[in-house]
């Protein structure tokens, strides 16, 4: 994945945030990588955790969600999650490379 890819993700994740939160966005001229990195590791656990609270709903036989919600929010926290590991794999592989470089 190039660097531009990983770019791409970090966007998608930044947009999936601000859906999922209801906050404005941020603009793309911040240039807090750290911030935004963890925003969007933020905005993973909020998905994961939304995806368990709707599967203990369902567990409890509440009336308001259903199986088919509850399997779409379990897909999305597992799509970002997937998501958020690709590209700490790419930062620790670009890290390695950074660090083999020599002087």
């Amino acid at each position: 994945m190039s660097d531009m890819n990983i770019n791409q993700v970090l966007a998608q994740m930044r947009i999936m945030s601000i859906e999922a939160g209801g906050k404005p966005p941020v603009g793309d001229n911040s240039g807090d990588f750290a911030a935004m990195l963890k925003q969007s590791i933020d905005s993973v656990n909020r998905t994961q955790q939304t995806a368990n609270d709707m599967a203990q709903s369902f567990e409890m036989g509440k009336p308001d969600v259903s199986l088919a919600e509850v399997m779409i929010a379990s897909q999305k926290a597992s799509v970002s999650f997937q998501a958020m590991l690709q590209v700490r794999n790419k930062l620790v592989d670009a890290y390695k490379d950074v660090m083999g470089m020599s002087m």
